[in-house]
């Protein structure tokens, strides 16, 4: 599912958590009216000190405060400050707790990240509040105004008021600023939200797979857990031998799920053999989730995996602007720079222990689709 484009946005590219978190907190510190933060990953320690302590800030000096967390991915937030949020007046609420009904429906995540400041800026990537994030995890976030805000803010709100999150209900719907009352921007930039619902509802696949049809110049792509669908590795193929100068930039040895770098390693040959180029990111695990295809870029939740693809609520923000993606290429080529190429006749000499760990994990993953 997708918003629709809209025109005169402005957004700021900011890579690694050096750049993001400090703005983020700023703009936090910063607000006045509303806070809607939205998150997979938080589990208590510095980082999540941090939030807490800026949230609480924040709802002492009368904003309205509303967190909404997965009931998985935030498993790791121990009781002493889950209680500290709500005696602080933050409205907590959870996405799909685990229980005993179907399996289906456990597996179904809120995998997305956003941040909206009184309903004029957002922040979206793929950042959580989790310690690796502030030095072991390699992270990319955009910072957002203009008429885009509003979707984030109606995304958010649809699912805080959804049958599937429990817990204190908070402030009252109407005290978010909806969709309607757009701050004017003096940006230039156009843009639109694209989310995604499990299976039945994946605009963010389908709008990359429609860019990737249409690419004359380029397709670099950076995800953390590459399992592509059939579709999309025919895709890639067929774009880089029609010319299209195709990248994909993927984690190396450092990984936190080395089953699933395995389990997509098993496309690399003939990727390779069809002219796709693969870097492996080498001073970190590159947890960032963005994508570029000429001068459309699109970056936020989602992952080219089973999981993301299949069960978790994703959500991205597109933007169609050449000087926006010029910056990104920028980043591409550093993290480039910074990786090691994995070339087609080295790939085909890879020792049997690592081709029997690609079939392994090719079956687990294979296992893991057909739950559906």
């Amino acid at each position: 599912m997708s918003g629709v484009w809209r025109e005169a946005n402005h957004f700021q590219l900011l890579p690694e958590a050096a750049r993001f978190l400090p703005a983020m907190f700023e703009a936090v510190g910063a607000a006045r009216e509303s806070l809607l933060i939205e998150l997979y990953l938080m589990e208590s320690g510095r980082l999540a000190t941090m939030v807490i302590d800026a949230l609480l800030a924040a709802a002492s000096r009368g904003v309205s405060v509303r967190l909404l967390l997965d009931g998985y991915g935030a498993m790791g937030l121990s009781t002493a400050d889950r209680r500290r949020l709500e005696a602080g007046g933050v409205a907590l609420r959870w996405f799909n707790p685990l229980g005993w009904h179907s399996l289906a429906r456990n597996l179904t995540r809120d995998h997305r990240k956003l941040v909206v400041v009184d309903g004029r800026v957002a922040f979206t990537g793929g950042f959580g509040a989790v310690d690796d994030f502030l030095e072991a995890w390699y992270e990319v976030a955009v910072r957002i105004e203009g008429p885009v805000v509003d979707d984030w803010v109606r995304l958010f709100v649809s699912l805080w008021d959804s049958p599937m999150t429990r817990g204190n209900q908070g402030a009252p719907r109407t005290q978010c600023r909806l969709p309607g009352a757009a701050v004017p921007s003096r940006g230039t930039m156009r843009g639109r939200v694209v989310w995604g619902r499990g299976y039945r509802y994946q605009a963010i696949r389908l709008s990359l797979q429609r860019r990737v049809d249409e690419a004359r110049q380029r397709i670099w792509i950076c995800t953390p857990y590459f399992v592509p669908t059939l579709s999309l590795r025919r895709r890639l193929a067929r774009a880089a031998r029609r010319g299209v100068d195709v990248r994909l930039l993927l984690p190396g040895g450092d990984h936190d799920h080395p089953g699933v770098r395995y389990a997509g390693q098993r496309f690399y040959g003939r990727l390779l053999r069809a002219g796709v180029r693969i870097f492996e990111f080498q001073p970190s695990f590159i947890h960032a989730k963005f994508s570029m295809v000429d001068d459309w870029v699109s970056l936020g939740s989602c992952n080219f995996d089973h999981w993301s693809l299949q069960w978790n609520l994703e959500a991205n923000q597109e933007v169609d602007d050449a000087d926006f993606a010029t910056e990104v290429a920028a980043l591409f080529e550093r993290n480039f720079a910074a990786s090691r190429e994995v070339h087609r006749d080295d790939w085909a000499r890879r020792p049997r222990g690592q081709r029997f760990k690609e079939w392994l994990f090719g079956i687990l993953d294979g296992m893991v689709t057909r739950l559906r």
